[in-house]
This record gives C-alpha cells, structure tokens and sequence, in this order.
C-alpha cells in the first residue's frame, strides 16, 4: 500500500502560496492514488466474502471491507477539502488583480484630483485678486464722488483763476521735458532688448506648478495609448488659459507645447509643427528671443522636422537653440552638451561626420569636466561617437570607445582592473583564445571564474555597448567572444535595452558596400536629446 509523505508543521508556516497550491496538487494525487488503492482492495474483499463459507472468517472480513469503506469515505472527504482550496486559491488571484487595477485607477484619480486642486487654487486666487480691484476700485469711486460734492460748495475760486494757476506748471513741464513722447518712443527698443537680455541670463519665466503636474498626467495617459483622454484635457486647459491670461502668454506657450508633444507621439507631425510654431512665437515676443525657453521650443521643432527626416530644416533651428544657451548658459554647461548631440544627429544623418565628430567630442568633454566620467551622458555620448565610427569603417576606433565604456563602468562597480579583477571584454576575448587553442575549455559560461561577476554591471548604455560590441566581434570573426557578450548583455539585463540602436548597428556592421552608398537612417533610429514642453532638457 502506498504511503502519503505531509510535509512537517514547522515549515508550513514559511510556504508561500505557490508552494501551498504545489504541496496541494500534491496531496490530491497521493489521495487519488490511495483511493483507487483501497477500491480495488476493498473490491477483492467482497470477492473473498464470496468464496468462504465459515461465517467467523466471513465476519472478519466484513469488517475489513467496512473499514475499508471509512477510509476511502476520509479519503474522498480530504479530496473534496484539497479542491475548496485550490478554487479558493483562484479566487484570491482573481482578488489581487482586481485590486491592483483599483490601486492603478486609484493613482490616476489622485493626479487627477491634485492638477484640479491646482487648478482650484489658481482660480481661487485670481477671484481674490478680482474682489481686491473691485473694492479698490469702490474706493476711488467714493472718494470721486466725495470730491465732486467738495466743488459744489467751493465758490471762492473761479475758473478764470483756475486757469491761470494751471498754465504756469504747464509750462515749466514742456520746459523741463520738451521732447518725452520722442525719446519714449524712441527707447522702447532698447527697453525690450535689455529686458530680454536679463530675462535670459536670469531665467525669467518660470513654468507654473499646476503646467508640470498636467505635463506628468498626460504624459502618463500618452505612453498608455489614451490620447483620446490626453487631448480633450489638453485642450481644456488650453483655453482656460487663453481666456484668462489671453494668447500671448508664456503659459499658453507651455500649454502649446505639451499639446504638440501630444501631436507628435500619434504622427500628427503637421498639426505639431503649427503649434510649436506658435508656441515659438508667443515666447520670442513675451520673453525675448534669448530665453531659455524659446531655446526649448526650438529645440523640439527641430526633433520634430528630425523625425519627419527633414535635418535641413532641423539643423539651423538646432544651432540657434545652441547659441541661445551658449549665450545664456555658459559654453562648458551640461544642456549645451545636450543640444551639442542633438545637433550631431541631425549632421549624421546628413553625413557630415566631420562635423559629427567634433560635436560629440564637444558634448563629451564638456560631460567629463562638469558632471565627471562616471556621469551617465559620458557612456551615452561614447556609444553615439562609436556609432559615428561604425558609420565610417572606423571599426578600431569604435571598438577603442566601446571597451571604454565597458572598463569604467567594471571600475566603478568592482573597483580597480588587475590580474583577478577583469572586466567582461577581457574575460571575452580570452574565452576566444581559448577557444581557438587546442586544449578549448568547455567549461559552463556561468561557471566561469569572475565572469559571472563582470556581468552583473547592469545598465541600458552598458547592454547596449555589450550588444555593440558584441556584433563587432561577430564581424571580426571572434564568435566566441561576441557569444560571451551576447549572453552577458541578456543575463545583466535589469533594465530596457535600446533594440532600435543595437539593430542599427547590427545593420551598419552587416552593411559590406557602406562607403559606396549613403542611405539615410530610417526615422525610428534617430535618437534626440529632446527638450520637454516644460523647457527642460529630458
């Protein structure tokens, strides 16, 4: 007879679900099994009653086959008990995810309620504003009406008086400012451009909260695919703000921006064109044509037209964006490099790689200095000059970045490279030596050495880089190496890698005829440095 194996009362307690349905599916097996055991037992039995005569081994007999019978009865109870479990187990999944859907919905209704809060607040302060005129206003209407009473009992002066004392201050007043309305007109200019200038060097404008908190929820309800929630809210608060503050606002101008943003993420690439336009409008002529703002709306314009694969037309729009922060910023500021590498993309794609270089190597050493070599922009920019490389048959000179990327990014992680502390690409082209000696080692790649350890440096410029370079070596035919860093990318991959980057450059390294031939880069492979609707670098 078959035994059942429980697992003991002490551990019970630190199973967890999974493992409770497991043991369970279990037990129903072992009781399954039992009770078929002891049916056909029992079945036997009745056999044997059969065949005796003697009513004493008749009787025992009886009485195991009705003890039998509880026990297959205890048996098909425990079963039932094991089945209530597993449907209650079903339905307890069925519950968690009920409840994580009402916690998601939960969220998107606490963002809402804090922009209408905002929103709330805002008008609320601009009644109090209003009720604040309207009693000043009162005011002055009573103390009018107060004066225009005084001058109904004032009869000593007449107005022949009255005259003669206003002509002599008149006088002295065109005497002492004969020529005020022009030199008004004529330093108005001056007053723009030196407003604009400060406006610019001091930032100026500053995006309100409620702006941001709208930007973060439609950008939510964007990458969730619902733009037919994202525009209607968009264009709510476009026109609150228009008849309140009027067209020619910088908020209008922010809220131009999102709503482009909006546009373009769905391909709508014209009606996004139109309102970056006017949003670049609006800010040129509230804010001066030096502000960093108008800086950000070019700079979307100019991904835009980047997108669309018009670079001619994104290139000038890139380079003002640079002058204006160059101008403002700084020229070793960190969003002077960005724009540096938005701009070298638009060139790439032109094949200006002259240009390209010089604009990476720009962005790079401005990253190195400002944000040090271990920033993030420093692998990104890298990755981005190797891909230049690639472009040209630069195959050394890309490899050299890559190895790069990788090296700084081991040291920061396991400290200093020696003998016993490698990072991947080393232990990778050792393996490839190996590999290609006679006595090869077919040891496991989990179990070899530090190399599990090397691979634990995660992060998407990393997989990319080891992708990268991984499809380098494939062309160079070190298959066992390019191996090594394919599977390390996958087992570090904590993270999203970028699998539009890496398939363009698996492309370029497969592409055997690229010096005679320039195809321009399909739009999905352009990356840009975009600016965000709120004016600051994403």
């Amino acid at each position: 007879m078959s035994t059942m194996v429980y697992p003991r009362e002490e551990k019970l307690e630190k199973l967890s679900q999974e493992e409770i349905i497991s043991n369970t599916k279990l037990v129903i097996q072992g009781l399954e099994a039992l009770k078929n055991e002891h049916n056909s037992i029992l079945h036997s039995l009745l056999e044997t009653i059969k065949c005796l005569k003697k009513d004493e081994e008749a009787n025992l007999v009886h009485e195991k086959s009705n003890l039998l019978r509880k026990s297959v009865e205890m048996i098909e109870l425990g079963l039932g008990e094991a089945q209530v479990m597993m449907a209650l187990s079903n339905h307890l999944n069925a519950v968690e995810s009920e409840k994580q859907k009402l916690r998601a919905q939960v969220r998107r209704l606490c963002q809402e309620n804090q922009w209408l809060r905002d929103e709330l607040a805002n008008t609320q302060q601009k009644l109090q504003k209003s009720e604040q005129s309207v009693a000043q206003l009162e005011e002055e209407k009573k103390h009018l009406e107060f004066m225009n009473q005084l001058k109904k009992y004032d009869e000593d002066v007449s107005p022949t008086q009255e005259e003669k004392d206003r002509e002599p201050p008149k006088d002295s007043l065109d005497d002492l400012f004969p020529n005020d309305e022009e030199e008004h007109g004529q330093g108005m200019q001056h007053q723009h451009n030196s407003a604009a200038v400060a406006a610019a060097q001091q930032g100026g404008y500053e995006i309100p909260a409620r702006l941001r908190t709208l930007h973060n929820l439609v950008i939510q309800y964007a990458s969730q695919g619902r733009y037919e929630v994202a525009v209607p809210l968009c264009k709510q608060a476009l026109e609150d703000l228009e008849k309140t503050s009027g067209h020619d606002h910088p908020d209008v101008a922010t809220m131009l921006n999102i709503l482009a943003l909006v546009y373009r993420d769905q391909n709508k690439y014209k009606e996004a064109a139109h309102l970056l336009n006017d949003a670049l409008s609006i800010r040129e002529k509230t804010l001066g044509k030096d502000h960093p703002a108008v800086a950000a709306t070019l700079n979307n314009l100019a991904v835009l037209y980047g997108k669309r694969g018009k670079y001619k037309e994104a290139e000038p729009l890139c380079k003002r964006a640079l002058e204006i922060r160059e101008k403002v910023l700084g020229k070793d500021h960190p969003d002077v490099a960005k724009q540096l590498n938005n701009l070298a993309l638009l060139c790439q794609n032109q094949g200006k790689y002259e240009e390209v270089e010089y604009y990476y190597c720009r962005a790079l050493e401005i990253y190195e200095s400002r944000l040090g070599p271990d920033d993030a922009n420093v692998a990104k920019t890298k990755n981005n000059l190797a891909s230049c490389f690639l472009k040209q048959g630069k195959y050394k000179e890309a490899e050299i970045l890559y190895k790069e990327i990788l090296t700084r990014a081991h040291e920061k992680e396991f400290g200093s490279v020696d003998a016993e502390n490698k990072p991947i690409w080393m232990h990778a082209e050792e393996r490839e030596e190996m590999s290609k000696g006679k006595h090869r080692d077919n040891t496991p790649y989990g179990e070899y050495g530090g190399w599990y350890k090397a691979c634990k440096v995660n992060s998407p410029t990393v997989n990319t880089t080891l992708r990268n370079l991984g499809a380098l070596y494939r062309r160079q035919g070190k298959l066992e190496a390019a191996d090594t860093l394919e599977e390390c990318a996958v087992r570090s991959r904590k993270q999203g890698i970028d699998p539009i980057h890496q398939t363009r450059v698996v492309e370029i390294l497969k592409d055997t005829d690229g010096d005679r031939r320039r195809s321009r880069d399909s739009l999905s492979s352009v990356k840009y440095e975009s600016g965000s609707e709120t004016g600051e670098e994403a």
